[in-house]
């Protein structure tokens, strides 16, 4: 039996598997919630590192209702994520660094509260907030009409609240935690794609993982797309911030960022009445498929990696919203199946994927704190050696317009 599904429901909530205790916090198909809920490393009998994993239901306007998760660890990071807005990070924090953003949108947003198709199909914007969402799967990108029917921005997983929510603590050093939710996107007579979404730490460190299993569980094949929307802030963008990948092609997403394609791997300050610039990239990698992307301060003191796969994840979006930091000061590095266009535009280009009937598909994303010169020097050799002698290409016109 699937271990996710094997769901606890004894009165302690929780399982036990080879070294390791698993707690169900929520489940529909057992009619489980256990609301505000607490455990710490000392109560699991752990006395060589401390970690807590707290659950707290949220109360208040928007937020009624919603639930987040908070991973502390001291002497390491605190992860903060939402199974309401399936499983995104809200924010992680360190000592000295943080990755996230200040969106004018300050509250936890229950999707109960979200219209995704006000505005144009663009209502996802009024719950937005996240370090990392989710942009998918069933579809992904701006929203369109395609077949008559509205495809809204960014799809439906981040408004997703988790049908099933457990967290797996390895009970032998070095602890690894692992929070995982059952996020479905199942509609009669269309998808009925289930991710196991799924977040792993080792307490006392600055990276973290995210695990991702989508499978098609209808009796056809289906689309599916995915972006890893990751967004970032002060302390590490500012002006002359930069952006470092190994890139084999990169072309402005409209004619607006064309005006910035020069400039395209730097910062500005926040600037007032300054829109959106999105460029498309085509990574290099290494034999194996991984690569990784880098966003690090003005004197590269401290930044971040993303590390990916391109046979997973083949498109990389860089988004930068240098606008006043009440408008929302922030850049976005997204890992993805496909660009940010709308559904018809990447279905014309070919870069919309298919699962087949019970088919399983993974992505892997590894995110790490940069805490000094060091690791930043680190990471661009790292992008520096992927890249080598490979020289980049400019596409100046956008290859395609909405």
């Amino acid at each position: 039996m699937n271990k996710f599904l094997a769901a606890s429901v004894s009165p302690a909530l929780y399982a036990t598997k080879a070294n390791a205790r698993i707690f169900t916090l929520s489940s529909t198909e057992h009619n489980i919630e256990v609301g505000n809920w607490k455990i710490d490393s000392t109560q699991l009998g752990i006395i060589d590192s401390f970690f807590s994993i707290e659950q707290k239901i949220l109360h208040g306007g928007k937020q009624e209702g919603s639930k987040i998760i908070i991973l502390t660890s001291p002497n390491g990071l605190t992860i903060t994520l939402s199974p309401t807005r399936g499983m995104s990070i809200m924010n992680v924090t360190g000592q000295d660094i943080r990755f996230g953003w200040d969106s004018p949108v300050k509250e936890v947003v229950n999707p109960t509260f979200i219209n995704l198709e006000s505005r144009n199909g663009a209502g996802w914007l009024e719950g937005f907030n996240e370090m990392m969402v989710r942009c998918g799967f069933e579809w992904a990108g701006h929203p369109g009409i395609e077949n008559g029917e509205m495809r809204t921005l960014h799809g439906k997983a981040g408004n997703t609240p988790a049908s099933k929510v457990e967290i797996e603590i390895s009970e032998i050093a070095p602890y690894e935690i692992k929070i995982r939710g059952l996020i479905k996107e199942s509609t009669f007579k269309k998808a009925d794609l289930q991710t196991v979404a799924e977040i792993c730490y080792i307490p006392d460190t600055y990276s973290f993982t995210i695990h991702d299993r989508l499978t098609n569980h209808s009796d056809y094949p289906r689309d599916y797309q995915i972006m890893y929307h990751s967004n970032f802030s002060k302390p590490l963008l500012e002006k002359d911030a930069q952006f470092v990948a190994p890139i084999k092609e990169i072309s402005p997403f409209n004619d607006y960022a064309h005006k910035g394609l020069q400039d395209w791997a730097t910062y500005l300050e926040p600037t007032k009445d300054f829109d959106e610039m999105v460029f498309n990239i085509v990574p290099f990698a290494k034999n194996d498929g991984s690569t990784l992307a880098a966003l690090h301060n003005k004197d590269g003191s401290k930044g971040v990696t993303i590390e990916f796969n391109i046979q997973e994840l083949p498109y990389l979006t860089l988004w930068k919203n240098t606008d006043t930091e009440k408008q929302g000061y922030v850049t976005g590095i997204e890992p993805g199946t496909n660009y940010a266009y709308a559904t018809s535009i990447e279905r014309e280009q070919g870069r919309i994927r298919q699962i087949e009937s019970e088919q399983t598909v993974h992505f892997k994303i590894k995110y790490s704190a940069l805490m000094n010169k060091e690791a930043v020097d680190k990471a661009k050799k790292a992008v520096a050696d992927i890249q080598g002698a490979q020289k980049t290409t400019f596409v100046h016109t956008p290859i395609a317009k909405e």
